[in-house]
């Protein structure tokens, strides 16, 4: 039975280990203020979304 345990912790590892890159990602995306995440999105359209897809 020792094996199940070891599979447990190697699950248990994982989703904490999960849980921390998901945790650094949301700080990540949360550092930038409104007008930045605003800026970043123009420049995305205008430098590459076809006309068609380029909703006002």
């Amino acid at each position: 039975m020792r094996w199940w345990k070891m599979l447990g912790l190697a699950g248990i590892m994982g989703v904490a280990a999960t849980g921390v890159v998901i945790a650094r990602a949301e700080r990540r995306r949360r550092a930038y203020t409104p007008e930045e995440i605003k800026a970043r999105l123009r420049e995305r359209v205008v430098e590459g979304a076809p006309p068609h897809e380029v909703r006002p």
